[in-house]
């Protein structure tokens, strides 16, 4: 009987600790981002700190912007046509924040269904890479670190997005894999917190042995 016993504990401590994390981090993605969404992404023209700042400050430009119009829609054809008709307004943004830098490079500024994304992690979340109805703001060679977020339904003023940067051609197939993460908790952490989960079960499993004075 205690073998019984113990053999149902451990069924139960492997099917709660069984699902992959992949699976938990996609279920966490579709529940933080719905199917219908528009994002917003935005390209650095380069990594120095001038251009970083005029990411910056286009997207606060352009964030705000965009929430004035869509915080109270409820519709996404609502959106899509407002931020549709704003085009050439963002574009008037960007230009303006561009001057006040200084700087004079170009800019581009397109709303499509289609805008490649990277793949995105984000503490425990995983966003993964693809296609997706976007503004795409890019400054200059736009090969400086993106900033991207939800602009409907209005996600981009919950800080949940950091960075991650545009893959040169010229990088390998690792470089192109690398993400640079801007979260609480950091790969060497989150692999800390694995392990304590490990040791837990190794304690539990202890516990209920040393229970049933098994060996």
């Amino acid at each position: 009987m205690k073998q019984f016993i113990l053999f149902c504990i451990f069924s139960i401590i492997l099917a709660t600790n069984s699902q992959p994390l992949d699976d938990r981090n996609v279920n966490a993605q579709q529940y933080m981002i719905p199917d219908e969404a528009i994002r917003l992404r935005i390209l650095a023209n380069s990594d120095t700190l001038a251009d970083q700042q005029i990411k910056f400050a286009v997207r606060d430009q352009v964030s705000e912007y965009i929430r004035s119009l869509v915080y109270e829609l409820d519709d996404i054809e609502e959106a899509r046509n407002v931020i549709r008709e704003n085009v050439p307004v963002l574009e008037a943004i960007v230009a303006d924040t561009i001057d006040v830098y200084g700087k004079t490079y170009p800019f581009e500024v397109t709303y499509a269904k289609n805008v490649p994304f990277p793949e995105k992690t984000y503490g425990p979340y995983v966003y993964p890479e693809g296609e997706y109805e976007a503004v795409l703001i890019t400054l200059g060679d736009g090969t400086g670190e993106n900033w991207w977020c939800v602009l409907f339904p209005p996600l981009c003023f919950v800080d949940l997005f950091g960075e991650t940067k545009v893959a040169d051609a010229s990088e390998d197939v690792d470089q192109k894999a690398d993400v640079i993460v801007e979260a609480d908790e950091t790969e060497e952490e989150m692999e800390e917190d694995e392990k304590e989960v490990e040791s837990e079960d190794v304690e539990i499993r202890f516990f209920l042995f040393d229970l049933f004075n098994l060996s």
